[in-house]
């Protein structure tokens, strides 16, 4: 069945007590997504007339009257009940035939060496993606995550000495972090994200989508935005989401001032105490380079550092996994959709030109 929105509040409860639950299977973030192209469903099983499992899918249209699904972070559900994944794998399945579906990405939020799952997955006819990219993109295969279950003294003391030393160092040299942000500071913490931008190379987007982030999350008690500021100017935020057990830092923004003042390690520091008091139990740094045999390699290894700095540890996920429901359809889009971007590039750079 798709869930109508009167039970959205259900729904996310749904979400919060899976073991592997995330906020991108949130009721919200379907909404913010519907802003962006894709239309949600929220598919779910129910049981005794409780909800049991579910899936947050989001499709985006195609030619010809075809779509995509993709479920970031998804399915919600007990892996280790066969039965139950089997029906929700049912529900998605006629879902998938109106929609003209070529077929449905998920990417469960389950490390790699659970290996059962991966066979559960299987069972359905899911089977290991050949890339990501079919969907634009999806969530980092590589996370590292803190537990936040110790006392903050203790948990203080968990960190590497050079990590405590520069949160303490930020509080002496006057850097002030407020977790008590207002909408108006959008437009603050965007200007710091186009300077991190510029300086580390990649793209951001519109403004627009981080007031929509602010409206559907922050605004409902799903996120919270954070600014460190040096004699009262901004110079470095962040934003996170929490869905507790669980909160997940998923922007961070810093000006090209200050840096020696540490306010990154003060801005870290400043999440983690708010997540525990909200009454997370861990932390999620997301995205990291990928480590073979304990080291990071790549590019990103640096976030590696800074990230185990905190005491947090490594895990690797499971990693896309495709339903293919029109196997033609999708070896076609498959082959063209590198040809088709590239000429979007090539045409974008002529513009620019």
């Amino acid at each position: 069945m798709i869930l109508p929105a009167e039970r959205r509040e259900e729904w996310n409860a749904l979400v919060a007590r899976c073991p592997h639950g995330d906020v991108l299977q949130c009721w919200e973030w379907g909404e913010l997504k519907s802003r962006t192209g894709w239309t949600p469903l929220a598919v779910a099983v129910e049981r005794q007339g409780r909800l049991a499992a579910g899936c947050l899918v989001l499709k985006r249209p195609l030619p010809m009257g075809m779509s995509l699904l993709y479920a970031p972070r998804g399915p919600i559900v007990d892996f280790s009940s066969p039965g139950l994944w089997s029906e929700l794998a049912e529900e998605l399945r006629v879902v998938a035939r109106p929609e003209k579906a070529l077929f449905l990405k998920v990417d469960p939020a389950i490390p790699a060496e659970e290996e059962r799952v991966a066979e559960v997955l299987r069972s359905e006819g899911f089977r290991p993606a050949a890339s990501a990219e079919t969907v634009g993109g999806t969530q980092p295969r590589q996370v590292m995550k803190l537990d936040l279950t110790p006392s903050e003294e203790d948990l203080l003391a968990s960190f590497e000495s050079k990590w405590r030393y520069n949160i303490r160092l930020a509080e002496r040299k006057g850097v002030e972090v407020s977790g008590n942000c207002r909408r108006e500071e959008v437009e603050v913490f965007y200007d710091l994200l186009k300077i991190t931008a510029q300086r580390d190379g990649f793209t951001v987007r519109a403004i627009s989508y981080f007031y929509d982030l602010w409206d559907l999350l922050v605004a409902r008690g799903l996120g919270r935005l954070f600014l460190a500021r040096v004699g009262g100017v901004p110079v470095a935020g962040t934003l996170a989401f929490i869905l507790p057990p669980q909160a997940w830092y998923v922007y961070g923004a810093s000006s090209n001032e200050h840096r020696s003042l540490m306010p990154n390690h003060a801005l870290q520091w400043a999440m983690m105490r708010w997540a525990k008091a909200e009454g997370c139990t861990l932390y999620d740094f997301r995205g990291v380079a990928p480590e073979r045999a304990g080291e990071a390699q790549g590019p990103l290894a640096g976030l590696n550092r800074f990230k185990r700095g905190f005491g947090a540890r490594y895990v690797e996920y499971l990693g896309d996994y495709d339903l293919v429901f029109r196997p033609a359809g999708y070896w076609a889009f498959q082959e063209l959709l590198p040809w088709v971007r590239a000429r979007g590039r090539r045409k974008r750079a002529q513009e620019e030109v």
